[in-house]
């Protein structure tokens, strides 16, 4: 095989996660192990958005410190964005889109393209590999996984994912601690809020919270399983007979038996298209004050869960590291078209490794929890699921501190000069 010889673009896209930095790290890291076919190592800002306005960085700029402190630095160091390419309802502009982008990557001659994203990411991977080949520019393209929703299909689970179940499950652990020592004879109730639209990937992770001595969260609520309102009022009373107070964890697309999510605000859409989800917990509480006559209060994880690097799982580091750089690897072999998935070799003691899927097969595919993974009576993930998401967030880092907080990294971006006319709108 010929070898290809160009530049490398790396770039983020969608909601960040504690580990997506890792993983450029990965490719950054790999990529200077092949010097001798890649020329130069560019970092897109705000991922396709930034891309398509020619807003490239040069990363061989950038201090050997920094690159290896986005290992523990949260968010998306290069910036991120939720730009969709849709030939569907906009064939227009995605040719459009597609015509600019090209232009780019000729005039900067970008051979390597490495994006880090869930699902619409990798669909605009799949879209850009396809269209390559279409066009005869010869480019390798490879998806990095990266979501915390841990919705991508044919990978065991998904960078981001381990550290946020650490996070959420420590976080309902020690909530549950605080209401359970202020229980009184009359009762209360705390509903926490975590992210998750369709798959209560990120809800059921809060099992691990349980122990002997403390059985919270006593119900979550996952939008795989139908709500239904009945049967929750009288769980509710019941954990709240038995322990004076009751923990639930939903995850914020719980749906109704009609399908439809309890906190959606159809008013509002995002670039995707899909409804604002503005508030499960708030309509969860207002049931059981109305119904069950309990002092109820509601917590929103919110951005903390994503961002939570100080507290992140020493495995899930590894592994986003691992997929950067298998990413690069595999472009390296000639390969394009693929994402990066993680495959579990053992379980006690856990090993994994990396192996390739086809883009064109998990563009826009949703992995919901299985339905054997979830108590019979729906209320509660059952040991399948636990023994699946215990290994992935074990180790603690040892992260360096500034006047004792931690100390994150920031990159320098220095800019690549710009080839090209502006993007017209």
């Amino acid at each position: 095989m010929a070898e290809l010889v160009g530049n490398l673009l790396v770039a983020q896209s969608g909601g960040p996660t504690a580990v997506i930095n890792a993983s450029v790290a990965g490719v950054i890291l790999e990529a200077g192990r092949h010097m001798n076919v890649v020329d130069e190592i560019y970092g897109g800002l705000n991922g396709i958005y930034g891309i398509l306005n020619e807003d490239l960085i040069d990363l061989q700029e950038e201090q050997q410190s920094a690159i290896e402190g986005l290992k523990h630095t949260p968010a998306s160091a290069l910036g991120t964005c939720r730009y969709k390419i849709n030939f569907d309802k906009n064939p227009e502009q995605a040719k459009k889109d597609m015509d600019r982008l090209f232009q780019v990557f000729e005039a900067h001659n970008i051979r390597y393209f490495f994006y880090a994203g869930g699902n619409d990411s990798q669909d605009t991977s799949n879209k850009i590999n396809e269209e390559a080949k279409r066009r005869g520019w010869e480019m390798r393209v490879i998806g990095v996984p990266k979501t915390i929703d841990n919705d991508l299909p044919f990978t065991d689970h998904t960078p981001g994912f381990g550290s946020v179940v650490k996070y959420n499950a420590t976080t309902v652990m020690e909530i549950a601690l605080d209401v359970s020592s202020m229980a009184t004879d009359a009762g209360s109730c705390c509903i926490i809020e975590v992210m998750g639209r369709a798959a209560g990937w990120i809800a059921a992770g809060t099992v691990l919270a349980r122990r002997e001595q403390l059985e919270a969260p006593h119900i979550i609520l996952l939008p795989e399983i139908p709500f239904r309102q009945e049967a929750f009022i009288a769980r509710v009373k019941e954990e709240v007979a038995k322990s004076r107070y009751c923990i639930v964890v939903v995850g914020e697309g719980l749906k109704d038996e009609k399908g439809e999510e309890l906190g959606a605000d159809k008013s509002k859409v995002d670039a995707f298209g899909h409804s604002v989800l503005s508030g499960a917990a708030e309509t969860l509480k207002d049931i059981v004050e109305a119904q069950v006559g309990l002092k109820t209060r509601t917590v929103k994880l919110g951005y903390a869960q994503r961002a939570a690097a100080h507290h992140a799982s020493e495995q899930d580091v590894t592994e986003a590291v691992a997929c950067g750089e298998a990413a690069v690897r595999a472009a390296m072999e000639g390969k394009s078209g693929f994402m990066v998935t993680i495959k579990r070799t053992n379980q006690s003691p856990y090993e994994f490794q990396t192996g390739l899927h086809p883009l064109s097969e998990i563009a826009n595919v949703e992995n919901l929890i299985p339905r054997d993974w979830i108590s019979e009576d729906g209320w509660l993930p059952n040991q399948k699921f636990i023994d699946y998401a215990q290994p992935l967030i074990t180790g603690q880092l040892q992260i360096a501190e500034d006047n004792g907080l931690p100390k994150y990294v920031h990159l320098a971006k220095e800019r690549v000069e710009k080839k090209l006319p502006a993007r017209e709108a």
